[in-house]
Formats: C-alpha cells, sequence, structure tokens
C-alpha cells in the first residue's frame, strides 16, 4: 500500500508539491481557455473600435455633405403653398449657385434677413438688371406678365409696411449682384415686396426634390 502511493507520486499526476512552495504550472486545458478569452476580448475591443471609426466617418462625412453639397429642410410655413406645404421635407443643392446665378423660376434657400441663423424658401422672380413691377395683381417683369400658374390665381400686390430700413416702389430695379424672391402663396408670404432682394452670396441653395410626405415624393418645380 505504501509502495502505491509512492507509484501515484512517482506516476507524474501531481504537478508540484502542495508544501514546497514550487510553481504549479497550469494544466493544458486551462491554457486554451485563457487563451480564448484573451482572444475575444481583444476581438470586442477590435470590433468596437471599428464601429466608432466607421461611427465618426460617417457623421464628418454627412457634416461635408451639408455643409457644402445637400441639405435638407422642414418646411414650418405655408408662404409656398400649394407647391410646398406646411411640414414638407425637401433636399436643396448647395452646389449651382457657386458657380451661377439662380434663373427665374428656381426654388432657393438662402439666410432670412430678417432672423439670423434661420432659413428661408422662396421662388426666384427676378435676377440683377431685371426690373419688376406689380400690375392688377400680376407680376411683370422686363415689362413682360409672368405666367404664373403655381400661384393658382392670388394677387400680387405690394406689401406696406415694408421692414424696417427697407423703402423701395414700383418699377422696381433689381441691383447687380442680387435676387428678387417671392413666395407662391402670394398673400400670405413676407418676402422680397416686405425685405427687399437678397444678396447673391446669402443663397444657400436650391430645392431639387421633396422626399416627404411619401406619397408627394417627387422634383418640386
Amino acid at each position: 500500500m505504501h509502495d502505491d502511493a509512492r507509484g501515484a507520486q512517482a506516476g507524474g499526476f501531481v504537478e508540484a508539491d502542495s508544501f514546497s512552495g514550487g510553481y504549479v504550472r497550469p494544466a493544458p486545458y486551462e491554457d486554451r481557455a485563457l487563451g480564448e478569452k484573451t482572444r475575444r476580448r481583444r476581438n470586442i475591443r477590435r470590433q468596437i473600435i471599428e464601429l466608432l471609426s466607421v461611427i465618426a466617418i460617417a457623421l464628418i462625412i454627412t457634416a461635408l455633405l451639408r455643409t457644402f453639397v445637400m441639405d435638407n429642410y422642414q418646411i414650418p410655413t405655408g408662404s409656398m403653398e400649394p407647391t410646398i406645404e406646411i411640414n414638407d421635407r425637401v433636399f436643396a443643392e448647395k452646389v449651382s449657385y457657386r458657380f451661377a446665378l439662380p434663373k427665374p423660376g428656381d426654388i432657393v434657400t438662402f439666410n432670412d434677413p430678417m432672423v439670423p441663423g434661420r432659413v428661408l424658401i422662396k421662388r426666384c422672380i427676378a435676377v440683377g438688371g431685371q426690373t419688376v413691377d406689380l400690375v392688377d395683381g400680376r407680376v411683370v417683369v422686363d415689362g413682360n406678365y409672368l405666367n404664373e400658374s403655381y400661384t393658382y390665381g392670388k394677387p400680387s400686390v405690394p406689401l406696406d409696411p415694408q421692414m424696417d430700413g427697407v423703402s423701395f416702389g414700383y418699377p422696381y430695379t433689381v441691383p447687380q449682384g442680387m435676387v428678387w424672391v417671392m413666395g407662391d402663396n402670394r398673400t400670405n408670404s413676407l418676402d422680397s415686396r416686405y425685405f427687399g432682394p437678397i444678396p447673391q452670396d446669402e443663397l444657400v441653395g436650391k430645392a431639387l426634390i421633396r422626399f416627404w410626405p411619401f406619397d408627394r415624393f417627387g422634383s418640386i418645380k
């Protein structure tokens, strides 16, 4: 019996004498378990870093696109009804007017001359050098009556009073580098009749597409 005990010790079943103070080497399966846990932790850290990197890149790209290429707007008022209705959402591109003037008929976004930091949306009616007149409820540009089906017959009349510091009469010649804008809802729009023409460098973009609501998705004209 004593020989069996000695044989068990000699057979290598005990890694080290627990009373000797020697190093206890983990068994092989414990090595693998520790290694697997370490690899999992490293994989999780790597996945988190990759996800954060993708989110950061996406945010940077979105910011650049919104600043220089395209932005979206929710319309809070009815000044462009029925072309654009309250709570419609539209995309406006920001590239065209860096290289060219808007064309009469374009729907433009621009910095609000009344409230700093706010953006308005109206229709371009005339550009620098053109003469605007309001005659019998209709808009006349360079002596020609405009065919404005988008107003649905609402009269275009002068607004009185005008914004503080603004005073002009009709006919009015738009200065070079300026744009005359008006809302399609002519009886419910504060526009160039109120605050005067808009400097070209205050233009933000050209409205192109209504993307909400989905049942009215499409180009804006």
